[in-house]
């Protein structure tokens, strides 16, 4: 066990917060981000766009009901790390199964407490997310800067290799509902389980495919829409995302062929048709991120969780943008003005969080159905 254990943050800009440890005795390195969310520990952990980074929660208390393996949004953690004000001790829910701090342990995911995550989350506001490492075993801290130093950047990396299923894997990880007149693709560069059963509530099948799927694949198995899945890191560097969007804005020249973009998904699309990306000071975490829908003026409160984001000076004839960030006006959502083309940096599948946006599914089945027949 590692609780109580002294443990250490340390900074690329040299600051350093002294606390305790718990979950994982050891070291783990990754961009430091803060989660704005009171709950949902635990689909925040096992969410795949969390790849490659250590995550503070603002809320001071965590781990308070356990966890339950239920609200798992993918088959293991992907955080690198996991930093909170108090890691509860106790944990009181009729479904848990287990502490937040043995999940973590066996998942050999580091955590750190007792610090003034308050002051973490400032410096980060201000300064930008940066590289960070946690030991409980290195106190050194040239040590850790030669580590730290060691440590890619999330820029220019394709993570989308490192929490994509493979072709073997797919169907153990994510259970198809074949034998659907209406099934949908979801391809997966990091899919949280969640899109996966909003899109079966829409009474469609669902047949989830691996990063570096091309067209033809998807042609060949007869899907009527194609979901371009969330996941990590840097848009411009899922180079066979990229590919794959184009080939599909393209077919629909011709076609008709729905495709619904989300976070991840949602920049290759804006990628593939012209527009740019770029890195945000800090990242949007959280379950409570106003978003404006320009088309109808209705306000949506969203989960977000992203580190880039589209440029609007980028934005080209071919989109519409249909939603803003009211924080600070970044593009959250675009359609195609010719085909059947959406997108949206914001996650309507929520988990955890509101659910003002689960509109968006059903909206994206209405664009299946209108296909003339």
């Amino acid at each position: 066990m590692t609780e109580g254990k002294k443990a250490i943050l340390y900074l690329e800009d040299g600051t350093v917060y002294k606390g305790s440890g718990f979950g994982y005795d050891g070291e783990k390195a990754g961009e430091v981000v803060f989660n704005t969310a009171l709950c949902g520990y635990e689909e925040i952990l096992t969410d795949p766009s969390y790849a490659g980074q250590i995550v503070v929660m603002c809320y001071p208390h965590i781990g308070n009901y356990g966890i339950n393996h239920r609200d798992a949004e993918s088959y293991r953690i992907w955080v690198e790390g996991f930093i909170v004000k108090e890691n509860s001790k106790v944990y009181s829910n009729y479904r848990a199964k287990s502490s937040l701090s043995d999940y973590m342990r066996k998942s050999r995911v580091a955590g750190l407490e007792g610090i003034d995550t308050r002051a973490l989350v400032r410096k980060l506001r201000d300064k930008g997310s940066m590289k960070g490492i946690i030991s409980t075993r290195d106190f050194n801290t040239a040590s850790l800067k030669k580590k730290l130093g060691r440590h890619p950047s999330i820029v220019g990396v394709d993570l989308v290799d490192h929490v994509s299923s493979t072709g073997e894997s797919v169907s153990s990880r994510y259970r198809p509902s074949a034998g659907k007149k209406k099934t949908v693709a979801v391809i997966d560069f990091g899919t949280k389980l969640n899109i996966i059963r909003h899109i079966k509530e829409q009474k469609a099948g669902v047949k989830v495919f691996p990063y570096g799927t091309t067209l033809r694949d998807l042609l060949k198995s007869g899907i009527k829409g194609v979901v371009l899945s969330n996941g990590p890191g840097d848009p411009a560097a899922v180079t066979r995302g990229i590919d794959l969007a184009r080939e599909l804005i393209e077919y629909n020249k011709r076609n008709y062929l729905p495709v619904l973009g989300i976070c991840l998904g949602h920049q290759l699309l804006a990628l593939a048709g012209g527009c740019s990306t770029y890195k945000l000071k800090f990242g949007h975490h959280g379950g409570n991120h106003p978003v404006k829908n320009v088309l109808t003026g209705r306000i949506e409160i969203t989960v977000q969780n992203h580190n880039f984001c589209v440029d609007p000076r980028t934005i080209t004839r071919d989109f519409n943008v249909t939603h803003v960030n009211l924080n600070d006006n970044t593009i959250e959502g675009i359609k195609h003005k010719r085909y059947p083309v959406i997108s949206y940096q914001f996650h309507p599948e929520a988990g955890p969080g509101p659910h003002d946006s689960v509109y968006v599914f059903r909206e994206f089945m209405e664009m299946i159905s209108a296909k003339k027949k």
